[in-house]
């Protein structure tokens, strides 16, 4: 298990203020997490950097399908 006590979440400010968005906390060393706004305390997924950085590139070029 992963510890994410010392994890710093944030959200795009692009979001705005609703609760309906991912949360990203990348201050952990070699580690990337990510959630769900709406449910805090529910499941995480981790990234290493590289791993992030491929995924982030990827949305930026369009190479997933964007679903309603």
């Amino acid at each position: 298990m992963t510890d994410l006590s010392g994890a710093v979440w944030r959200k795009s400010s692009l979001s705005g203020s609703g609760n309906n968005c991912v949360e990203v906390a990348d201050n952990l060393p070699g580690l990337i997490a990510v959630r769900d706004s709406k449910d805090p305390d529910g499941p995480v997924l981790t990234f290493s950097p590289d791993q992030w950085r491929a995924f982030t590139g990827g949305v930026k070029n369009g190479e997933f399908e964007a679903r309603p």
